[in-house]
């Protein structure tokens, strides 16, 4: 989806916004004596976009002042009279492209697709996503040549022709110096407060006028839920209303979660009672429905449009309602839970008796075993590649899914395309990525695209009117967590304790004590047993040449089969759904249309 477009006329920029979407507050425009500047997305905050887009022109119009990106979601470009900037925030949710050649840029959009064509397409693009479902937002390549990604937190500095000048790598906000140094007594009460007060903040940021929060009845989604509502109760200068969403489950395993949906929605609204609930009936969706559509209409390939029919039901009833912003709980399960990649770090600094006692307290706690939580936390880390070859072995036996982890290589990936266009070395990257030097700081890296992966929200954007929203992935939330001892927040048996406890006095008791609630299992074999051989079929009748000179087709299609029976776990039923959306993209890579308005680039 464009929202918007740079182009030069001759050496004359020319920037250019999508008219709906800016009718929309999607994109604002802003311009001054210094410059213009076109914002996707929001900057400090949902409710004062024009404020927020016109302090980032203002900052970054003087030299060496704004080192900082400013907190938000948002792809910018900012054009001056001596150069030009492009940026992204650090969650990087709203995504921008250009054009390069030589040294120069020749466009610059948030669609790569419009800046690339079908006939050009990058292989070492396709490698890097096909080993797992971060490689996406992290790697400059794009399936189209010459096209490169802005990264998250990344800030490109081009002249006013066009010509290449430099980009500024992902500035890495610091964890400020340590105010909660232990667990026991006020130590611990102070990091709850410290959590409550950042989500509380990063909550605020991202409340509009009609504000939707999804709730799942779990501890994440009710506390993001119930800290809009109380800001919406506690501030005269906040008037808005409050949309409660949810998918209700009549049948199946999913509905066990209905009592504490309930309970959620009622801990809610008797801090708002005019808060609009809205109990979607869901049980006629199922994973893979319309699945041509969703995978195929993505901008770039979606390794998770499987899920996207659910959420697309959710977001059409709150865009019903003109909610202009939804938040959600993504991101709580990597940033709130306490470490274990924190077992990797003792390991290594030699501190094994401690390292074996907190991994048994670890094990017990999550009823694993305790060779299960070394080989996932100590071993793995370490030898991430070695260790998943291993397991292929012991695993394998004789079916395709079988040991496939993050990172090798699927059966059905063609092995002379593999080393024809460096899936080893895409995988040594993501595996330095997910893992890094210290695994235990890379978890927060990483967590923002393991916790939400949702290119739907930025692709539905223009009909629903609003982005989805993270408050748990909000960069002072991370940076609150991230600087906490191990102890403070390691409680075995108990997850998420600091978060507990920072939303003690509004959580209500039955979902304060829940450890554990039922995941979409069921919702994903409903969806291979509906569709298992229409997707097969997909996959027999692709034309598009590079499917076959890539894949291995009838390896893929067995793939389908196992997961049909069973067969296989999360990490490898992703690389399979990977593939089937690549596929469809592949086979549906059109050209598509979109309106989009002249700005003026300042005089």
């Amino acid at each position: 989806m464009e929202a918007l477009r740079l182009d030069w006329a001759g050496s004359t920029p020319k920037l250019s916004a999508a008219g709906a979407m800016a009718e929309q507050g999607l994109v604002t425009t802003v311009s001054s004596q210094t410059g213009t500047a076109v914002v996707a997305g929001w900057v400090g905050s949902v409710r004062d976009r024009m404020a927020g887009a016109r302090r980032l022109l203002d900052d970054f119009g003087r030299r060496g002042v704004a080192s900082r990106l400013p907190t938000g979601d948002y792809a910018a470009v900012l054009v001056y009279r001596d150069r030009i900037l492009l940026m992204r925030d650090e969650q990087a949710r709203v995504p921008l492209f250009f054009r390069e050649s030589g040294g120069r840029v020749s466009a610059v959009s948030t669609s790569a697709r419009r800046l690339g064509t079908g006939a050009e397409l990058e292989r070492r693009y396709f490698c890097r996503y096909l080993t797992g479902n971060m490689a996406q937002p992290h790697s400059k390549l794009t399936p189209f040549a010459g096209v490169h990604r802005i990264l998250g937190g990344e800030v490109v500095e081009l002249s006013t022709t066009g010509q290449l000048r430099g980009r500024v790598p992902r500035h890495v906000r610091e964890a400020d110096d340590l105010s909660v140094p232990g667990a026991d007594g006020p130590r611990f009460s102070g990091a709850a407060k410290d959590l409550r007060l950042a989500l509380e903040t990063a909550v605020g940021r991202r409340m509009g006028r009609t504000t939707a929060c999804h709730v799942s009845g779990g501890t994440d989604s009710t506390s993001v839920a119930l800290l809009a509502a109380r800001l919406l109760t506690a501030g005269q200068d906040r008037p808005g209303d409050l949309v409660l969403l949810a998918g209700r489950f009549g049948r199946g395993e999913l509905a066990e979660e209905q009592p504490y949906l309930d309970e959620a929605m009622e801990a809610i609204r008797r801090h708002v009672p005019a808060a609009h609930p809205m109990m979607i009936d869901v049980d006629d969706v199922a994973d893979f429905d319309d699945f041509r559509h969703h995978a195929g209409d993505a901008d770039e390939p979606h390794a998770h449009a499987f899920r996207a029919p659910f959420w697309s039901r959710l977001h059409a009833s709150a865009a019903e309602l003109g909610c202009d912003t939804l938040l959600t709980g993504c991101g709580a399960d990597p940033i709130a839970d306490a470490n274990p990649l924190h077992l990797h770090r003792l390991a290594r600094t030699g501190q094994l008796r401690q390292m074996t006692k907190q991994a048994r307290a670890w094990a017990t706690g999550g009823e694993r075993g305790l060779r299960d939580v070394l080989s996932a936390y100590v071993v793995q880390p370490t030898l991430p590649l070695a260790a998943e070859r291993l397991t292929a072995l012991v695993r394998r036996r004789g079916t395709v899914l079988g040991g496939l982890g993050n990172f090798a290589r699927p059966r059905w990936l063609r092995a002379g395309f593999a080393r024809a266009h460096g899936y080893r070395e895409a995988s040594v990257a993501e595996s330095r990525f997910v893992f890094g030097r210290r695994p235990e700081q890379s978890l927060y890296d990483a967590a923002n695209y393991i916790a939400a992966p949702d290119p739907l929200s930025w692709r539905r954007a223009r009909q629903d009117g609003f982005f989805l929203s993270h408050p748990f992935l909000d960069p002072e939330v991370i940076a609150t967590m991230r600087r906490l001892p191990a102890e403070a927040t390691f409680h075995p048996g108990r997850p998420k304790t600091v978060l507990r406890e920072a939303m003690a006095d509004l959580l209500p008791p039955r979902i304060l004590g829940r450890t554990v609630k039922v995941p979409f299992d069921e919702l994903y074999a409903r969806g291979l047993r509906t569709h298992g051989d229409e997707l097969v079929d997909l996959c027999r009748s692709a034309r598009h040449p590079l499917i076959a000179e890539m894949f291995d087709v009838e390896t893929l299609c067995r793939a389908v089969r196992e997961a049909q029976l069973g067969i296989g776990d999360s990490y490898s039923w992703d690389r399979m759904n990977s593939s089937l959306a690549l596929v469809v993209w592949l086979e549906q890579s059109d050209q598509r249309s979109c309106a989009l308005m002249p700005v003026s680039a300042g005089s």
